[in-house]
């Protein structure tokens, strides 16, 4: 199933895609949330109705915020092309997979839209305030996390391997063997360089890891099977420590931007 990469931002939420039907409940800045958005936030989130009512608080005061920010049908095109080859398929491919979905191209290509300016909005006005994690507080989050960094203890793979990107990118998209070099392997996590760890880990068993510059040659792993269980020493998983720790960081630097920006917004209760 193809994801649709959102840049990150966990908290940014898009909503709009709620039924805009019965009557009003709230105003914010201008724009209406219904009873039914209320409702179906509720049930799809499973929150309660006051949890529901600032999310979509919050997304409405996030639309008036972004109205004004601009982004290119050209920065769409790239976006969508990364996110194809991130998944080894051609557009052709992902717009069929898109449309067996029940999303069509238009509409998908709207939310990867949206994704770019959430994340242009962040850049501009929330970024900044995060501040880089010391080595002593990534160890610390790292020492109070430790359950969140249990990974397979050793994984399967068939490593194909191909003279030229091209070449390997044709082969992810055909599965066309011709020309192309396999090996099976069996390794263990606490081996494997943390570039490619991360990639295996978030490759589904059955499922191909982006192609990797060799120098000499480009290669893709099959990802087979994960087996066992161990824990990433701090060295190993400093990469996804920090990006947790980021995470949390931008979570939290997303909901008090908007909780200010809520002190001083036209926000009008209805019912």
């Amino acid at each position: 199933m193809i994801k649709l990469v959102m840049l990150g931002i966990a908290t940014l939420f898009s909503l709009s895609g709620a039924a805009m039907v019965d009557g009003i409940a709230l105003v914010v800045e201008g724009e209406p949330v219904t009873v039914a958005e209320l409702s179906a936030v509720q049930k799809q989130m499973g929150v309660s109705k006051e949890q529901a009512t600032a999310l979509l608080i919050q997304d409405r005061l996030q639309k008036s915020a972004m109205k004004d920010i601009e982004v290119a049908d050209t920065d769409v095109d790239v976006k969508v092309e990364a996110i194809a080859t991130q998944n080894n398929l051609s557009l052709a491919k992902m717009k069929k997979i898109l449309q067996e979905q029940g999303t069509s191209w238009d509409k998908y290509r709207s939310s990867v839209k949206d994704a770019i300016r959430r994340e242009k909005f962040f850049q501009k006005n929330i970024a900044q305030s995060i501040p880089t994690p010391s080595e002593e507080e990534l160890k610390t989050y790292y020492a109070q996390h430790k359950d969140e960094f249990i990974v397979p203890s050793s994984v399967k793979l068939t490593e194909y391997s191909a003279p030229s990107e091209a070449a390997m990118k044709k082969f992810l998209q055909t599965k066309d063997t011709k020309g192309i070099k396999s090996t099976s392997l069996t390794k263990t996590t606490k081996d494997l360089e943390p570039t490619l760890l991360g990639s295996i880990l978030q490759t589904q068993d059955g499922s191909f890891t982006r192609p990797f510059n060799a120098g000499d040659r480009f290669i893709s792993y099959q990802v087979l099977a994960k087996e066992g269980q161990a824990t990433m020493p701090f060295e190993a998983a400093k990469g996804a420590i920090g990006a947790r720790w980021k995470q949390e960081q931008q979570t939290k630097a997303v909901k008090d931007y908007f909780e200010k920006l809520k002190t001083n917004a036209d926000i009008q209760h209805i019912r």
